[in-house]
């Protein structure tokens, strides 16, 4: 193999390598996983509301959701004021 084919196959294997990376970014910040996100951490509690400490869990279930859901929308502007502040210096 001479040194354009190795050339090419690590030109390859880096793209390859950058379009995982730009598939993680954008599930990270996409809607889809934030709903998910919201949906498995409401039913994770109103389950151990329900099961373990035997309260009505439908309702109660929603109040940290939602506090999860807010908190996932303040970290892209958390991380610009981080970004600006802090990793900067």
């Amino acid at each position: 193999m001479n040194n354009y084919q190795k050339l090419e196959k690590r030109v390859i294997a880096i793209e390859q390598r950058n379009r995982k990376v730009e598939i993680d970014k954008e599930w990270e910040t996409s809607k889809t996983r934030r709903l998910l996100l919201v949906l498995f951490t409401y039913l994770a509690i109103a389950f151990y509301l329900k099961y373990i400490l035997h309260i009505d869990p439908w309702l109660n279930a929603i109040v940290p959701s939602i506090g999860f859901l807010l908190s996932t929308l303040t970290f892209p502007f958390l991380k610009k004021l981080w970004e600006k502040f802090i990793h900067s210096k």
